[in-house]
């Protein structure tokens, strides 16, 4: 199967570099609905037939244009919503930033039992964008595309693509409505096929500071 895993648009509390993870979460900005409506044409080339977001509002916005396109439904989904902040909601500090960061690339280290503060642990985290993942495989479709979160996308990724290891996920930051493209089964693994760290729509006239989850972080070890 191949597996499109996409980022959603800009939404305020991007622009304040925010940890806002809770539900349901704020909507797009302009920006945000401009880079929305360019994926259909983004992703002409893809025949797509399923599309999940989760139940934070921005990705099912950012898969409504996609959709109506499309005509597909939007099977909104749990499983593939942003890793819970717990104590660091609504934080928008580099410690913050960092504690939240790290402790995901942890689980993509193989830390799985550590806990966000406040929230969930690896485990949680992991197995519940694997099971939105297997629901997709298992509906047959040959193309899925989930539109989700960044921290959430690069944290799953880093664990499950057999070619992206924690150094490379930590390094390459996830633009809104970039996307990461992925070959494979949840029984034989997957690879990724490519890293599109960009936005598939428009960028900031003067981009400002980006949110925690999509950022470049410094230089992970395990444990840390």
């Amino acid at each position: 199967m191949r597996l499109l895993l996409v980022r959603h648009g800009q939404t305020p509390s991007n622009l304040k570099h925010l940890l806002d993870t809770a539900e349901p979460g704020p909507g797009l900005t302009a920006l945000g609905q401009e880079q929305a409506a360019a994926l259909p044409d983004a992703l002409v080339s893809e025949r797509i037939d399923a599309l999940y977001a989760s139940t934070l509002v921005r990705t099912q916005l950012t898969a409504a244009p996609l959709a109506a396109a499309r005509g597909l439904e939007v099977r909104v989904r749990a499983g593939i919503r942003e890793l819970t902040a717990g104590d660091l909601e609504m934080r928008g500090d580099d410690e913050a930033a960092h504690t939240y960061m790290h402790t995901a690339f942890a689980w993509s280290a193989g830390d799985v039992r550590l806990r966000m503060p406040g929230g969930e642990n690896g485990v949680e985290a992991l197995a519940r964008f694997d099971a939105v993942v297997a629901e997709a495989h298992e509906s047959g479709a040959r193309t899925a595309a989930l539109v989700s979160h960044g921290a959430a996308i690069r944290m799953w990724v880093a664990a499950r693509a057999d070619n992206v290891d924690v150094a490379h996920a930590a390094q390459h930051p996830l633009a809104n409505t970039g996307i990461v493209v992925l070959s494979g089964s949840p029984e034989e693994g997957w690879r990724a096929l490519l890293w599109e760290g960009e936005s598939l729509g428009p960028l900031p006239v003067t981009p400002g500071p980006n949110d925690p989850t999509g950022t470049t972080v410094p230089p992970f070890s395990p444990g840390e």
